[in-house]
């Protein structure tokens, strides 16, 4: 079953980067190579493609790690890797690193994922909770202030709250803090970070008191011991009331403001090599079915071939530059960039 990526993802790049990559260097060095790095909420997708890509292209030898996206940037930026996963658009800074190292880039939005809210499974008060709540919770001015849950909602219980999250070198915690606290990387330090979401998923499930956010495939797959809370951003254009993640909410829209495209960054200088192309071709045409097996959501198909089209005309840059990720609808993006 293809979940199990998620479940193990940290034991697949040990064994991607380390060991493995050591003795297929000694035993395979004719091969073609394809790095990938970054992000750990794409790397799922982007193993499951490298996987069944591999099965009828054992000429090319292909390693998925995950330094998460920033970090994944980074090596993206001094040439290190073909391709950077990333579950959140380049920013500027590392868009201008790139530029300064003469590295073009073709942005690909490649699937949907909704950010979950998350509590223990045996939190019997908190169902639904609003934008400005979570903001209390999660915002700067929070450290050392908001420490119990009744100082958040009174009708809430006076007991700690064990806050989790993403680290910051995380996309995922880049999404969150600007779609939450309204500036990317704003937010309290006294929460327990971790950049495996496996370890995030274990410390809510074994605390009472424990509040979180990551990727919704995690939870997808972990949902015998977590409960997801629905959450309400008080704008009716956006569907009235607390609403849940789910594949159909996050794909028509009504999870905001935690909704976000995924994406795939190719150096436009590997994107020439025929091993490359191929593989890109592939990954856009299995990203639907393989990004839904690993449980993200898929575009629908005429948006697929918006982004096909995309990589075709070799469109270099962000779709995103100067603009808002956050509510951003992919389609309408796309299709001011490239031809239909």
């Amino acid at each position: 079953m293809r979940k199990i990526i998620i479940a193990i993802f940290a034991t697949i790049a040990l064994a991607s980067c380390g060991n493995k990559q050591q003795s297929d260097n000694k035993q395979t060095t004719s091969k073609a190579q394809i790095k990938i790095d970054g992000s750990s909420t794409v790397y799922p997708i982007s193993e499951a493609v490298a996987e069944d890509f591999k099965k009828t292209n054992d000429s090319v030898d292909i390693t998925v790690g995950l330094s998460g996206t920033g970090g994944g940037f980074k090596k993206f930026g001094r040439g290190e890797t073909d391709i950077s996963d990333a579950s959140r658009p380049i920013t500027a800074s590392e868009d201008s690193i790139c530029k300064a190292a003469g590295i073009d880039y073709i942005e690909l939005p490649i699937a949907y994922d909704g950010l979950a809210i998350i509590v223990n499974k045996d939190n019997k008060f908190l169902d639904k909770i609003t934008v400005k709540e979570l903001k209390m919770i999660w915002g700067p001015d929070a450290q050392d202030k908001i420490k119990k849950w009744n100082q958040v909602n009174p009708k809430w219980p006076n007991e700690e709250i064990h806050l989790f999250g993403p680290g910051t070198a995380s996309g995922t915690f880049d999404y969150f803090t600007e779609a939450i606290n309204g500036k990317a990387k704003s937010i309290r330090g006294d929460y327990t970070a971790s950049a495996n979401p496996n370890v995030l998923v274990e410390g809510i499930a074994s605390d009472k008191n424990a509040l979180g956010f990551f990727g919704l495939a995690y939870y997808e797959s972990n949902k015998e011991k977590l409960k997801v809370v629905a959450v309400d951003d008080e704008k009716d254009e956006d569907g009235k009331g607390a609403i849940l993640p789910s594949q159909e909410t996050v794909k028509n829209g009504t999870y905001q403001p935690l909704s976000r495209p995924l994406f795939i960054y190719i150096s436009k200088k590997a994107a020439d090599r025929s091993e490359v192309k191929s593989f890109v071709n592939y990954y856009l045409a299995n990203a639907g079915k393989l990004s839904t097996e690993v449980g993200y959501i898929a575009f629908p198909d005429d948006v697929y071939q918006l982004v096909k089209n995309r990589y075709a005309a070799g469109t270099t840059g962000s779709i995103l530059a100067g603009k808002d990720a956050v509510g951003a609808k992919v389609e309408e993006l796309l299709k001011g960039t490239v031809a239909q």
